[in-house]
């Protein structure tokens, strides 16, 4: 006979009666969400080039938060996570010093739903644990199945919507680094090249490791598809994050080849990713795409001039009297620094969700604070930044170092639980595994953002899982 509490109908206790195999089921459309909402809602502030309708992407990011915090809230009372009860209460613990770090911020209201085209408050800090949980949670192999297709279909739709920035130069705020250079770079439907760059080396990592252990053809001949468009979009990212993906793609194919002991043939999948990503830099070198003369890396005009200070004013322009903007390591070694500085002042609560910016603030020019939006007042501050390209120092500085703790013992602990069910997993598992390390990884050079984190956690979530047939 089904539970049922105080006598009410079965329908309404559907919670109570609910299998493992269906809310699989359903968790898995739940992450479906998480891997394109915010790619969908992007879609018209891309096409429509306003900076005013950025926050349709936080929507999208609502949208499939709350839906898989109901999921979690389920999961918590099915007592689906007990297993994992360590990583949970660590992601747990970041979400409450979070709180701390919000009541104690420069403006609680950013704090809570972050800066304007950024949105990574506390709110969004809550839906990745939320997505976290949701994955972490489901036992039935092919509901994972379902999650990795959702995973390289975003990473898809990202790759198509980039080909057209590329070959096009259409709905993109990265046709020039600077006044006189055109390069054309790719941002697909993550605001940045940079974030889209993370974005598909998780996908090229799941399209490389899944074609390397899968036994099905037609999965195969999908996979290998898939990571030869990444690599190729992943290139006219011009990032050291996209140079970095790359490497890390080839990695994990040679070795998921070989610990699974898969046809040593397999390893020609390497040249998914080598010959494709020669391609783009022989296109940028022949003047087909741009006029850059040779292909070189523009981290630092991408991040801070063009996605910070031109396409939302998160941050000033660039200090050429601080940062020599066309070195990349100039520009990632000041950012480094200048972030550490922040953490060593604000030790224990940081700056507050969001709010990198806000210590290093000093002019307001002639505006009227109290009837001045924000971002008026950022942009007037030359040399600041909002971004800091290690989401390791970044947690550290916005959320303060108790937060890093935390999350480095989620991150942790999710390598040795996900290292113990490895041998033990299906295929799908050693798939979140590889592309969950390469998160781990790319987060060094990486900040989180709204567009992939929401992929990352609950890739993490579902490299914790074991997964049943």
């Amino acid at each position: 006979m089904a539970k049922t509490i105080f006598n009410s109908s079965e329908k309404s206790n559907f919670i109570l009666n609910m299998t493992e195999e269906k809310y699989s089921q359903i968790a898995s459309w739940g992450l479906l969400s998480a891997c394109f909402g915010v790619s969908l809602f992007t879609i018209i502030p891309e096409v429509t080039m306003n900076r005013g309708f950025y926050s349709m992407s936080a929507a999208g990011l609502a949208i499939s938060g709350v839906i898989c915090l109901i999921l979690a809230l389920i999961a918590i009372i099915k007592k689906y996570i007990k297993n994992i009860m360590f990583p949970v209460c660590a992601f747990g613990a970041m979400v409450l010093w979070c709180i701390v770090s919000l009541i104690n911020s420069y403006d609680v209201n950013i704090s809570l739903n972050g800066y304007p085209g950024r949105g990574e408050g506390f709110l969004a800090i809550l839906f990745y644990f939320s997505f976290f949980v949701t994955a972490a949670s489901i036992t039935r192999k092919k509901a994972f199945e379902t999650f990795i297709y959702g995973i390289t279909g975003t990473g898809l739709l990202n790759a198509a919507f980039g080909l057209i920035q590329i070959f096009a130069g259409d709905f993109s705020h990265y046709i020039n680094t600077s006044l006189d250079v055109h390069i054309n770079a790719a941002s697909g439907l993550m605001q940045s090249p940079l974030f889209l760059a993370m974005l598909l080396t998780v996908c090229l990592v799941t399209a490389l490791v899944g074609f390397a252990v899968s036994d099905n053809k037609k999965k195969r001949i999908f996979f290998i598809i898939c990571a030869c468009l990444y690599s190729f979009v992943m290139l006219f990212t011009y990032s050291l994050i996209g140079i970095c993906g790359a490497v890390l793609g080839i990695i994990a194919a040679i070795i998921a080849v070989i610990k699974e002991k898969s046809p040593k043939i397999r390893l020609l999948s390497v040249f998914s990713v080598i010959i494709p990503a020669v391609l783009s830099i022989l296109l940028v070198n022949s003047g087909i795409i741009g006029d850059a003369g040779k292909y070189k890396l523009h981290d630092g005009q991408i991040l801070w001039w063009a996605d910070g200070y031109m396409r939302i004013s998160a941050c000033g322009m660039p200090d050429s009297k601080s940062v020599d903007i066309n070195d990349t390591y100039d520009v990632y070694s000041t950012l480094n620094r200048k972030t550490i500085n922040i953490i060593q002042d604000r030790i224990l609560t940081g700056t507050g969700p969001d709010q990198l910016v806000y210590p290093q603030l000093y002019t307001t020019g002639d505006l009227d604070i109290e009837n001045s939006d924000i971002s008026d007042i950022v942009s007037r501050n030359k040399g600041t930044f909002d971004k800091v390209y290690n989401e390791y120092l970044y947690t550290a500085a916005t959320r303060g170092v108790p937060s890093l703790i935390a999350m480095i013992c989620l991150i942790v602990s999710v390598i040795f639980i996900g290292m113990k069910n490895f041998k033990n997993n299906s295929w799908t598992g050693k798939v979140f595994f590889f592309a969950y390390l390469s998160g781990v990884l790319i987060f060094l050079t990486g900040c989180s953002n709204i567009g992939f984190s929401p992929i990352f956690w609950a890739i993490a979530g579902a490299a914790c899982a074991r997964a049943k047939e």
